[in-house]
């Protein structure tokens, strides 16, 4: 028998969560893993610098572990991107967002709920150092 609890104990990670936003799809194939490659880049720096960090950039690799017969639909994929750029703390937009729809229709949500959003690094950073202070 598993044990149920009562109540949702508070959490003791206390880092913050960000979400990186950016242009993914394109049909120039090259022009695609620069893309992903700069999602990528500024998903492990947020990692470096102490946040726990949600990149739809790496979603590719789930593509990977597909059994004959299966399949992942956009939108699933789409889908599960909302459901955790929902429950961010911030939304990083990575260079080259304006060109994707998908990332304005996030940008759009975040702006409904109130979440923050930033298009730099830095201005993240300095962002959650005030509110630290």
């Amino acid at each position: 028998m598993r044990f149920m609890p009562t109540h949702r104990e508070e959490s003791l990670n206390t880092k913050k969560r960000i979400y990186c936003a950016g242009a993914m799809s394109d049909p120039n194939p090259i022009k695609f893993l620069d893309n992903l490659r700069k999602g990528m880049r500024i998903s492990t720096q947020l990692l470096l610098e102490g946040f726990a960090v949600f990149s739809p950039f790496i979603d590719y690799s789930l593509f990977f572990q597909l059994r004959e017969g299966e399949s992942i639909p956009i939108e699933m994929i789409q889908a599960q991107s909302l459901a955790w750029m929902e429950v961010s703390d911030a939304i990083l937009l990575v260079e080259g967002w304006e060109n994707s729809r998908g990332a304005q229709k996030e940008l759009e949500r975040a702006y409904s709920l109130g979440i923050p959003v930033f298009h730099s690094l830095e201005d993240l950073i300095s962002y959650f150092k005030a509110v630290k202070a």
